[in-house]
């Protein structure tokens, strides 16, 4: 079977690896540990195809352990325990280095029997995840292992990866082999950070490409329909969309509607119409809340009208609610106001209802059962002076007006009412 050009061009040497300057670059501290010679536990977390194994491998050839390599999508408890047998033995007499790619996947139980063997140093373990560590690895493995990040490769480093594969290509092939003019960066822009993806889509594009006039010519036509929606990165239930979702948010608190779009673009893209619903419905209460009430009537509305029309009409109306959201006028009163409040409940700061604000029913303690409530509507301004809240929370202020047009103008109209000359009860 032949191998994957990926595989078969996989760096040898850290400097032969792609992208990742932070960490294997001159002075990187993933670097320095590599030279030591150290063995150390560690967890590499980041997007697929940014090098993880590579450097996984790169270590293990440095190191007089035995290496094993488990997949956690497959392997099971009993694949852990052959490996624990082999360590002390003629087998591996130097200790394991075991490379556990996706850990994410293996259960509390399978990442707890390594544990002993870690601390003893008797496995080495280089875990990999796309996943946050932080959130799918056992605490106890996490305090033995030391977390490196890795990041989306960029295209200008990925693209002399991609020039590597096609002059290996060019190489190889039995008739004359050329690409037009922007392929090389197309594909590695297309491939969203991925470098073996990028190398598997030379390869493709070499497989698929039409013979003329004797040579082989990878167009940028064919480029574009190969890369077709891979340069964005989504998985859903994953970081990356968790990572969207929030920068959507974001984007739209900080009243930048060209990123609010942007990071829209992507849901759309992905075909979720679910998350980016969820979070404009959430930002028109949650960031301008008081500040432009109406926004949560027209983003439901906005968002009604996405779920009925589905893509790709639904990109109108939520684009829409996007652009509304971003350049409205901001308050976070609301959130503030409830949290406040919910804090307060949550503490067991409540205190019995005031009596007058008590449903209608007999008073036990007593013979009057006049409840003493002040009808609103029967004074001017439908409004008048009493106790709601509980004893214990008589003078608690949740609700603080904004700074915007639209709450200061609540706030000089029940400023005036509640001074007023005459009002009445307490």
């Amino acid at each position: 079977m032949d191998r994957p050009l990926a595989d078969e061009i996989r760096p040898q040497s850290l400097d032969e690896v792609v992208g990742q300057r932070h960490l294997i670059g001159k002075g990187g501290m993933l670097r320095r540990l590599i030279e030591s010679g150290t063995s150390a536990n560690m967890i590499f977390y980041g997007p697929s195809g940014t090098g993880k194994t590579t450097i996984a491998n790169i270590i293990a050839s440095r190191t007089n352990k035995t290496l094993h390599k488990l997949n956690a999508t497959t392997a099971s408890l009993s694949d852990v325990k052959d490996i624990i047998a082999d360590v002390g033995t003629l087998l591996a007499p130097g200790g394991v280095l075991l490379y556990l790619d996706e850990i994410q996947y293996f259960n509390k139980k399978q990442q707890q029997s390594l544990l002993e063997f870690m601390e003893n140093g008797s496995i080495t373990l280089i875990a990999s995840t796309t996943e946050n560590p932080y959130f799918y690895v056992y605490g106890a493995l996490l305090s033995r292992s030391t977390v490196f990040e890795f990041k989306a490769v960029t295209p200008e480093e990925t693209e002399p990866a991609v020039l590597r594969a096609l002059n290996i290509l060019r190489e190889r092939s039995e008739l004359p082999l050329s690409w037009e003019d922007g392929v090389p960066e197309h594909i590695a822009t297309s491939c969203g950070g991925d470098v073996r993806k990028s190398i598997n889509a030379c390869e493709l594009l070499y497989d698929a490409a039409e013979v003329r006039h004797g040579e082989i010519v990878l167009t940028m036509d064919d480029a574009k329909q190969l890369a077709q929606k891979s340069a964005m990165r989504y998985d859903k239930g994953g970081d990356a969309m968790y990572d969207c979702a929030s920068a959507l948010m974001k984007s739209l608190r900080g009243s930048d509607p060209d990123a609010a779009l942007h990071y829209l673009a992507r849901f759309l893209e992905a075909g979720d119409l679910i998350t980016p619903c969820r979070r404009l419905l959430c930002s028109a209460s949650e960031d301008v809340g008081m500040a432009y009430p109406q926004a949560v009537a027209i983003v439901k509305a906005c968002v009604d009208t996405a779920m009925q029309l589905g893509l790709p009409e639904a990109q109108l109306p939520l684009a829409q609610a996007a652009i509304l959201l971003a350049t409205a006028p901001k308050s976070n009163s609301v959130v503030e106001g409830i949290g406040a409040a919910w804090a307060d409940v949550r503490a067991g700061r409540t205190g019995d209802v005031p009596r007058q604000l008590q449903n209608v029913h007999a008073d036990t303690t007593g013979t009057d059962n006049r409840q003493n409530y002040l009808y609103p509507h029967n004074y001017p301004n439908h409004w008048v002076r009493q106790q709601y809240l509980p004893d214990a929370l008589r003078d608690k202020k949740y609700y603080r007006f904004g700074d915007n047009k639209n709450e200061q103008a609540a706030a000089q109209y029940w400023e005036k009412i509640k001074n007023a000359d005459g009002s009445e009860g307490q």
